[in-house]
């Protein structure tokens, strides 16, 4: 469980550029580092948490944990991977605008997004070559890329998953196994997030924390896509409690902190509470991360079985071309276009790669290489 802890503790500090970034160095870890699963299992995972309600990526390092050491491991990897954030973001409810208005939290910031260029390239060429061996699969992936690149949207990313869900199971159908095992999904999980939903609507009115907690799980329920979709949903629980310019610095902070973006919840619970601010941080973080990890464990155990119907792994297969295509879109927009800013940086996007894939670099000296260019940038 410390193993499980300390390695998502470190992703934690060091994983900046948003989900598809995340999803790129969770597979670095993971799949070609560490070799807990292979990259079928782990394209499965990323798969799954497309469909699903919830932090994408937190949803993704929720199951490896869970796969490496059950549910303790799955709470330990999602306690390891989001303290960070949480920490941090608590710290800029504290100090406002001071630090992230600074020049050189900036330049530091604008460094790690480079390397979040990197690292997502190198993950979408990865998982390419893994997943896109046919040219039905290559075509799923130009197609979803095309689609989310010119019409980018959360209906459009759900529309492109299930046509491509369909088309594989036609066309992409793999082998019956010998003994096909019949999926089970998990009812207690299910049970706790259909009474959670339905009942805290009801019993919300009683305490301020109680009426946090709900807010913050129906957001939690209904975002598909990330963190960037929340904003919106957010900003209507918050309404007129929290200023505008408390509030856009929160959502900036967000972005520019590593680890996932729903830790936004984390700086306006502080905000919302202010005769407990750390309690509110800490029961709006919890509440907007658990609704996508119920609905995760509660299909996640007998996945595999599920995925052995010739069908449904034709289906996923269809999808795991999808989701290649998915995290190009990505790579572009918002990991590229938030960090490219002239040819230096295209130059230095070059530089990283050559590093990471040439030179092996490990990740901690990627990371340092790349801080010392923010800070660099920032003395020049």
């Amino acid at each position: 469980m410390f193993t499980i802890f300390k390695t998502f503790f470190w992703l934690g500090w060091i994983s900046f550029g948003g989900p598809a970034a995340h999803i790129g160095y969770f597979r670095q870890t993971f799949v070609e580092k560490l070799k807990w699963l292979s990259d079928s299992d782990y394209a499965q995972i990323v798969a799954l948490s497309q469909f699903l309600p919830g932090p994408g990526s937190s949803q993704v390092g929720f199951a490896l944990g869970y796969k490496r050491g059950g549910l303790l491991g799955a709470c330990a990897a999602f306690i390891g991977f989001t303290l960070p954030s949480v920490l941090i973001m608590v710290l800029l409810a504290v100090v406002s605008s001071h630090v992230t208005e600074t020049g050189a939290f900036q330049s530091i910031v604008h460094g790690l997004k480079l390397l979040a260029v990197v690292v997502v390239a190198d993950a979408a060429w990865g998982m390419y070559k893994n997943f896109c061996k046919n040219t039905l699969a290559t075509t799923l992936c130009v197609v979803t890329a095309i689609a989310l690149l010119t019409m980018p949207s959360i209906a459009t990313q759900m529309v492109v998953l299930i046509i491509a869900a369909l088309i594989g199971a036609k066309y992409l159908k793999g082998e019956t196994p010998a003994e096909p095992k019949p999926f089970k999904p998990s009812f207690a999980p299910l049970a706790i997030f259909a009474v959670l939903i339905i009942g805290l609507p009801f019993v919300a009115h009683f305490t301020p924390m109680l009426g946090l907690f709900n807010d913050f799980f129906q957001a939690g329920s209904l975002v598909f896509g990330g963190g960037h979709v929340v904003l919106p949903l957010l900003q209507n629980i918050v309404g007129d409690q929290l200023s505008q310019d408390a509030f856009l610095t929160g959502y900036a902070a967000a972005q520019a902190v590593p680890g996932p973006m729903f830790t936004f919840a984390t700086y306006i619970g502080y905000e919302l509470q202010p005769n407990a601010p750390i309690v509110g941080a800490l029961v709006a973080t919890i509440a907007v991360f658990v609704p996508g990890f119920l609905l995760l464990l509660g299909v996640l155990k007998n996945w595999q079985s599920l995925a052995q119907n010739p069908k449904v792994a034709g289906a996923v297969s269809g999808v795991n071309a999808a989701v290649v295509g998915l995290l190009v879109s990505a790579l572009y927009q918002p990991v590229f276009t938030s960090a490219v800013m002239s040819p230096l940086d295209i130059a230095l996007v070059i530089v990283g790669f050559y590093l990471l894939k040439t030179l092996k670099l490990p990740i901690i000296w990627m990371v340092l290489t790349f801080i010392s260019v923010g800070v660099i940038s920032a003395l020049v």
